[in-house]
């Protein structure tokens, strides 16, 4: 009798793969830089960032559900990352989980009063767009068998 994994078998790394997970590293490397600056520094690297006094205000004001969700949605997509280099199938349920940091941070930014300073929510979207194909891109190497 023989049982399945429910992978495919494993296949030789497409030379493309690397790029689009370097690529995701990057990206999701700044926003680790941006969440920690953000931490750290407080309102001096804000105003270093060009934000203004009331994007800081806002940000200030974060309730704690909100800087829960901001640093699953981060530290989710930097281990989702990492994951695809270690070319780990884990690194989709960190995207997956980190997808949800994501639409909570958007949630928020939507809803809460103040939200309306902060720029539009065009660049929200784009980063829960992108945390969604990055778990997408997970699952199909996962079943490609790329990813083991």
């Amino acid at each position: 009798m023989t049982t399945t994994t429910g992978t495919a078998t494993p296949r030789a790394t497409p030379w493309w793969f690397w790029i689009v997970a370097g690529v995701s590293l990057l990206w999701n490397a700044f926003g680790g830089f941006d969440y920690t600056m953000s931490h750290v520094q407080g309102d001096a690297y804000m105003r270093s960032a060009g934000m203004t006094e009331p994007q800081i205000a806002f940000i200030a004001a974060y309730p704690t559900w909100m800087h829960a969700v901001w640093a699953v949605g981060v530290w989710g997509s930097v281990v989702g990352s990492l994951l695809l280099l270690a070319r780990s199938r884990w690194a989709m349920h960190a995207f997956a989980v980190s997808t949800l940091g994501a639409a909570g941070s958007l949630l928020h930014t939507a809803t809460a009063p103040g939200g309306e300073f902060m720029g539009g929510l065009a660049f929200p979207i784009v980063i829960v767009v992108i945390c969604v194909l990055l778990a997408g891109f997970a699952w199909a190497m996962t079943k490609r068998g790329v990813l083991r």
